[in-house]
């Protein structure tokens, strides 16, 4: 017997919102940004994802990052609100990036 998962399946694209917090490890820079994320499924019945922030379609957040306070690919994601504590700034409207200049 096969498993039908076919109607499940067929409820896709289905959005979810989630937001990630960024620290640069190199100059100490970190902000946070929310995202709508789209789970979809391809014809081969596999998952894929797409990713908005402030309704623009953007990168997702789980690669390559690059701090735009100091160029730097050494960007990790941290804690949601741990970005409150270190006194940085949300990134601008649309970018996983922040465009914050150095304090």
């Amino acid at each position: 017997m096969t498993e039908s998962r076919g109607p499940e399946r067929r409820r896709f694209p289905r959005t979810i919102r989630e937001a990630y917090a960024f620290a640069c490890l190199s100059c100490g820079h970190a902000w946070e940004q929310a995202y709508e994320i789209e789970h979809h499924v391809d014809a081969a019945d596999r998952p894929f994802f797409l990713y908005f922030a402030e309704g623009q379609r953007v990168p997702s957040p789980l690669v390559r990052l690059t701090c735009l306070n100091c160029d730097e690919h050494k960007v990790r994601i941290v804690g949601t609100g741990q970005v409150e504590a270190t006194g940085s700034t949300p990134a601008p409207p649309g970018s996983p990036r922040s465009t914050t200049p150095p304090r």
